[in-house]
């Protein structure tokens, strides 16, 4: 795949593809990729509306995915992609699943997990943030604020 750079680039644009799938059925637009050893093994987008379900957020859905797809709830040799920051929900869940590596691309500074005092990661998660950050902060900051504009 190349280097780290071209290879977060690669599979931040798959997350970014997945959550314009999530704006396309109404969810916020949050999409998360799963690589292991520079291939995909997991893809996945909000689907709290659609599911009716507070935990169907990105990470968890691909966190499962992941799982399934290698037979193993521990995930040490992979690198989940997320839009977004992950949340404190999903930054354990990270954790329990022993997540090798976070890339993110916009920090969500009212509910991203570095807003929670204290460690929510495996102490030995490497996380990488500011992939293609504006690009991802545009598609959350463009939801929300036709959100507030329509009043929902």
């Amino acid at each position: 795949m190349g280097n780290t750079q071209n290879s977060d680039v690669f599979f931040m644009r798959l997350a970014i593809a997945e959550a314009r799938k999530a704006l396309s059925q109404g969810e916020v637009p949050i999409g998360a990729v799963i690589a292991a050893k520079g291939t995909v093994i997991a893809r996945a987008h909000n689907l709290t509306e659609t599911l009716s379900d507070p935990t169907a957020h990105a990470e968890m859905q691909a966190l499962t995915a992941a799982a399934h797809a290698l037979g193993s709830k521990y995930l040490q040799d992979c690198t989940l992609y997320v839009t977004v920051e992950p949340c404190p929900m999903c930054a354990a869940a990270c954790y329990w699943a022993q997540v090798g590596e976070i890339v993110y691309g916009a920090g969500d500074p009212k509910r991203g997990h570095t807003t929670i005092p204290g460690k929510l990661l495996h102490p030995k998660t490497k996380v990488r943030k500011g992939v293609m950050e504006e690009e991802c902060g545009t598609l959350i900051a463009d939801f929300f604020k036709k959100v507030r504009d329509s009043g929902k």
